[in-house]
């Protein structure tokens, strides 16, 4: 568990698992499984002598978000994958008690942001209707929060988020209607890393709305979008980071701005391209008879400096406040 991450989106990394698979493109040059080695250096490290893909829970690291008093923005398994099918239901069932026991023992608690490449199993597991039973009498057993024999939490838990993670239009049509079918206080998605473009228009939905001037009824083209609460962007990092253009990155902005849907933009990544401003980042590799049209490098080895952005870009926008019985906890 971390205090000091650097992933603009969330305050700190909670791990109760380690250890992935690569199930899509958006895989291909993982920033965990590049970390890996270096985490596995230190010979106390829950890393060491372990392959990337040998999948551990670690029941240790299961009660200590209960020990941070501060609230905070939690990224779940930052080095894993909670629906990973190597995790076991019992114990996705205890990361879920020690989300809920947090929302119901705090009066200003963490959020919990859940991502997946694996939204099968996360909404075969939240529309079971033997899960909510089965954490709340873990719940109960803790301890913690949940006073009175026929007390249970709020279900969907409230300060948790469920989103899926997104690398290309492909990706997006696959998961995104998975996870619009998974009961959830909060949905979001993160196009990350963004290696091809990807739209809402004409997908997910299916709403309709009535043109005031001509009476006509229209399939409300960007339903999809607004079903969803938030967006995350951002190319990739690392060596061998796939480009990212800017029109990709600007198209996302539009819809999110058109459809009322705030979005994060995280990073432009490593090889950035805006070929009509003459742009790129700090690794893209450039043909030599492009050279003379470059006029200058993004020099945040990530994209990630705001500084460098074109104004119009530079988004970095949060969930609309859930209000309930306890306050606002976004």
């Amino acid at each position: 568990m971390s205090d000091k991450t650097k992933i603009a989106w969330t305050e700190a990394t909670w791990n109760p698992v380690s250890g992935c698979s690569k199930v899509s493109e958006g895989c291909r040059f993982c920033y965990a499984e590049r970390d890996w080695p270096r985490l596995a250096a230190n010979a106390r490290s829950r890393y060491t002598g372990r392959a990337f893909n040998d999948v551990k829970c670690h029941e240790e690291m299961l009660d200590q978000p209960l020990r941070w008093k501060r609230p905070r923005k939690i990224f779940v398994n930052s080095m894993s994958d909670l629906f990973h099918p190597d995790v076991p239901d019992d114990f996705i069932d205890r990361v879920f008690t020690t989300m809920g026991n947090v929302y119901c023992s705090m009066d200003k608690y963490h959020i919990f942001q859940v991502l997946t490449k694996r939204p099968e199993r996360m909404s075969a597991y939240l529309n079971d209707p033997r899960t909510e039973h089965r954490v709340t009498m873990a719940m109960k057993a803790m301890g913690l929060g949940l006073p009175g024999e026929n007390a249970s939490p709020t279900w969907p838990l409230p300060n948790v988020w469920l989103g899926v993670s997104v690398e290309d239009q492909k990706a997006a049509d696959e998961r995104i209607p998975i996870l619009l079918e998974t009961p959830a206080a909060l949905r979001w998605v993160s196009i990350e890393p963004m290696i091809g473009p990807v739209s809402f228009r004409w997908r997910y939905g299916n709403g309709f709305k009535t043109d005031p001037a001509t009476g006509k009824i229209h399939r409300n083209h960007l339903d999809g979008l607004r079903r969803l609460d938030w967006i995350v962007v951002g190319g990739e990092s690392g060596p061998q980071a796939r480009p990212v253009l800017r029109e990709w990155i600007d198209s996302i902005v539009a819809e999110c701005r058109e459809a009322d849907v705030p979005i994060f933009v995280k990073q432009f990544g490593a090889a950035y391209s805006d070929p009509v401003h003459g742009i790129a980042g700090a690794s893209l590799k450039i043909p030599e008879e492009a050279i003379s049209l470059l006029k200058r490098r993004l020099k945040h080895h990530s994209g990630a400096d705001m500084n460098e952005w074109p104004e119009s870009l530079r988004v970095r926008e949060w969930p609309a406040s859930i209000h309930d019985g306890k306050g606002v906890i976004a």
